[in-house]
């Protein structure tokens, strides 16, 4: 029997929106914004571009490039969610004013590791993957052979070009951003001419991690102590002891 050794690849991208919104999980009234992106949110910007059952996407830094400004913002929201057994929500009696606080001209620089996880080792997919948004040749590239070397091929050609499956966003769906692949050298250094991260270190405190999918119908809440040194936050690894569930 043949053992087959996959590897993994790393990827970074540069990406910028007028605001954002982390939001904090304890403040349950108004949206008050995380300083900085979180890993989750930084997650789901890789997944908007490429994502498949086969890959988990690993966020191991964030580079800070603007500094951290803030904007005080009223929005109408609506005040309930519509179930299943509803007849729908009439928006004007059901409207709120509540008021966020937000980050503004915010700029990232997101490194994260495409995992590639052989079939025995997978998990239960709860979403269809999103493969009629594809293009053929995409299609057929998988359906020869499922080789990781193929996938990060196809995230890096989307990138390149800014396909995505759904527009990334900053936190909130109205945030949309912005984003260009960075070629990094071999050894993982980023090219010449690019811009440095901010020159500010400060205590983050507790920060939402990402949801723990173990149970996919009933996610939990996995955050970690966060550390801006120099305008880079170091993610520790999901397995890690200081990522608290």
């Amino acid at each position: 029997m043949v053992t087959r050794e996959f590897y993994n690849r790393s990827f970074c991208l540069e990406v910028w929106g007028d605001f954002a919104c982390f939001t904090r999980p304890e403040m349950k009234a108004e949206r008050v914004s995380y300083d900085v992106i979180t890993p989750s949110a930084a997650r789901a910007i890789f997944e908007a571009i490429f994502w498949k059952p086969a890959i988990v996407w690993r966020v191991k830094k964030v580079e800070v490039l603007n500094p951290i400004q803030w904007i005080s913002v009223r929005r109408n929201e609506v005040g309930s969610v519509m179930s299943d057994r509803s007849d729908g929500i009439f928006v004007e009696d059901d409207r709120q004013q509540r008021a966020g606080y937000f980050l503004r001209d915010v700029r990232y620089r997101l490194h994260a590791e495409c995992v590639f996880t052989p079939p025995g080792r997978r998990t239960l997919t709860v979403w269809r993957t999103p493969e009629d948004l594809l293009v053929s040749e995409e299609r057929e590239d998988m359906a020869r052979d499922e080789n990781p070397g193929k996938y990060y091929g196809i995230f890096q050609r989307r990138a390149q070009k800014g396909q995505c499956f759904n527009q990334p966003y900053l936190g909130c769906r109205e945030f949309s951003c912005s984003f260009k692949l960075i070629d990094l050298a071999e050894d993982g250094k980023l090219p010449a001419g690019e811009c440095d991260p901010i020159d500010e270190t400060r205590d983050l405190g507790f920060m939402l991690y990402d949801l723990d999918y173990s149970d996919p119908f009933d996610p939990s809440p996995a955050f970690f102590r966060a550390r801006m040194e120099m305008g880079v936050i170091t993610v520790p690894p999901w397995e890690s002891e200081e990522v608290r569930r």
